[in-house]
């Protein structure tokens, strides 16, 4: 979380999601199609780590619908309808309902009513197996 969205944002989060999660190849990140995640440097990264890049159609922000769904329930469930006092207390906000609530408690009915780590836990699992 910045105050801005250039280019070094979204490479450094991109690191940030290698080290912490440590995807296998072929992983599908789909975003929409902002400068950010159309830079050679971005896209190069991603390309390093065998990820495939999708993007949204241009105009149609259905594409994004999972994102779109995932910014709404944060603002509705998360914000008060009044601002944070510092950017900080924002942060942390956004960090704990997102990494220890909606990740690992909140039943998602698109996922089957589990939570997206059971999801992704049984996803693993499977691709483990097989």
């Amino acid at each position: 979380m910045d105050d801005h969205q250039r280019l070094d944002l979204t490479e450094r989060a991109l690191e940030m999601a290698l080290q912490q999660r440590h995807p296998k190849p072929g992983l599908l990140l789909h975003h929409d199609r902002g400068s950010q995640y159309t830079g050679a440097r971005y896209r190069a990264k991603a390309e390093a780590a065998k990820i495939r890049l999708s993007m949204s159609r241009p105009g149609l922000p259905y594409d994004n619908a999972m994102a779109e769904s995932f910014f709404a329930t944060l603002k509705l469930e998360l914000m008060d309808d009044k601002p944070f006092e510092t950017r900080d207390a924002a942060r942390t906000a956004v960090f704990e309902y997102v990494e220890l609530f909606y990740n690992r408690i909140r039943m998602h009915s698109a996922l089957g009513y589990r939570t997206p780590m059971q999801a992704e836990w049984d996803y693993q699992t499977v691709r483990t197996v097989s």
